[in-house]
């Protein structure tokens, strides 16, 4: 067996280890970078060259990890002035009870595009449609595929999204750039998705309870000034200004909401910040509205963060050298898009997270692609998406079991499978008609 072998061998042994035996994979993650580093020392490079390359790799996500915390602080600062309860009692009022299931998609999908998390999607404005779902007798089956689909709308083209960041940094794209071509791609998928929703889901006749948000009028004024954070970074998006400009906006904002509409005292405030959104334990408003805060940030900071120092050792010797030779040969016959497909189903199977499945991928397929943009938006319409796939996965499994919808639901996650299966079916057409490009 060859270096590359035994080191990759080594590494993914590690990792399935981690998940098989439920470790935090960080300490799968660190154990790759003592693999990875004895394997570049091995092969010529001394001790402080391999500790540059790694440097290397994490410069180039340092904007990240500052996005990161402000979007901590984003998810905790719409929470306690008034914004997320507000957009969660009025646009349940939107819901119609024949079609339950669609409206559910399309809420979340609104909800996960506005703050740019699956998660903090999934765990309020989910968890509400779940709940008012099995009131009037919806499947949670679907109303959990419809909200896994939701939820990473924005997930893959929110301009507030940690993955689309980390997607730009990698590629060295432009954010605003990138959303435009990902809303032209998911466009079929969107329309598709509904009309599955609708066809399939029937709905019902039986008006839903949906006395679980009344709380949210009991503890918050929800006058319409508490959306000015949300409506901030929508025009703020719209007029392409910095996503750290534009989260800084919001959060001051909503600072200053809690503060004079709220009531909220300043040291509890600006302890929710680190902390996130806390109301007192075993209260529905506790249920429903608890998280967000720069310490929910922190585990996913750590992994992009130790994920990031692979690259730079990637980048610098032939240790992924033989897969991209492999990946580039199949490219000639699967397609570039079907290559990363296939590439981002490997690398999300195996890593179980989306940071590291994203790099990966990226890693594995940036010889593909002479275009950068390209690249980034295939890596959107794949690993972003399919990592939200994977049974055994954190980004799928964990929403579902907070839901408590079955992991059958993933099967009618529609537009999670819609956006890889849609490039598959345009690259192919491309071929056809000649009019194929990107292949290195």
């Amino acid at each position: 067996m060859t270096a590359e072998q035994i080191t990759l061998g080594l590494f993914l042994s590690g990792l399935i280890l981690c998940v098989a035996s439920g470790t935090d994979l960080i300490f799968a993650l660190l154990f790759g970078v003592l693999c990875f580093g004895i394997y570049s020392i091995r092969k010529g490079n001394s001790p402080k060259a391999t500790v540059l390359m790694m440097k290397e790799g994490m410069t180039k996500v340092a904007n990240i990890l500052i996005i990161l915390v402000l979007i901590g602080c984003l998810t905790a600062s719409w929470r306690f002035c008034g914004t997320i309860p507000f957009i969660l009692y009025h646009s349940i009022s939107f819901i119609q009870p024949r079609f339950f299931v669609l409206c559910t998609f399309l809420l979340c999908s609104m909800m996960s595009f506005l703050t740019g998390t699956s998660f903090g999607t999934f765990s309020t404005m989910g968890v509400i449609c779940m709940l008012i779902g099995r009131t009037a007798g919806i499947s949670t089956f679907l109303l959990g595929g419809a909200i896994l689909s939701g939820s990473y709308f924005g997930d893959r083209c929110s301009p507030m999204s940690s993955s689309a960041q980390l997607v730009c940094s990698l590629t060295q794209t432009d954010i605003y750039g990138n959303i435009k071509r990902m809303m032209r791609s998911c466009l079929v998928p969107f329309i598709l998705s509904a009309v599955l929703y609708t066809v399939f889901a029937g709905g019902s006749s039986v008006r839903p309870d949906t006395s679980s948000v009344a709380m949210f009028k009991e503890c918050f004024s929800l006058h319409w000034i508490v959306s000015l954070p949300a409506i901030l970074i929508l025009v703020m998006s719209l007029l392409h200004i910095d996503v750290r400009w534009t989260m800084t906006t919001s959060i001051l904002t909503s600072i200053v909401l809690a503060l004079l509409l709220q009531k909220t005292n300043p040291a509890e405030l600006f302890y929710s910040l680190y902390r996130g959104y806390a109301a007192p334990e075993g209260t529905e408003l506790a249920k429903l509205l608890n998280g967000g805060g720069i310490t929910s940030m922190l585990h996913v900071c750590i992994i992009v963060l130790i994920s990031s120092s692979y690259s730079g050792i990637f980048s610098h010797t032939p240790l992924i050298l033989p897969i991209k030779e492999v990946l580039i040969r199949q490219s000639k016959r699967l397609g570039t898009f079907g290559t990363v497909t296939l590439s981002a189903l490997i690398s999300c199977g195996i890593s179980c997270n989306q940071s590291l499945g994203t790099l990966l991928t990226c890693q594995l397929c940036e010889d593909l692609y002479n275009n950068k943009e390209d690249l980034a938006l295939a890596l959107e319409d794949t690993v972003i998406v399919i990592c939200a796939l994977i049974p055994w996965g954190v980004a799928g499994a964990v929403p579902l079991a907070t839901l408590g919808a079955p992991l059958t639901s993933m099967a009618v996650s529609f537009y999670l499978w819609l956006i890889p299966l849609w490039g598959i079916v345009v690259e192919r057409w491309r071929r056809i008609t000649g009019r194929e490009k990107t292949i290195a």
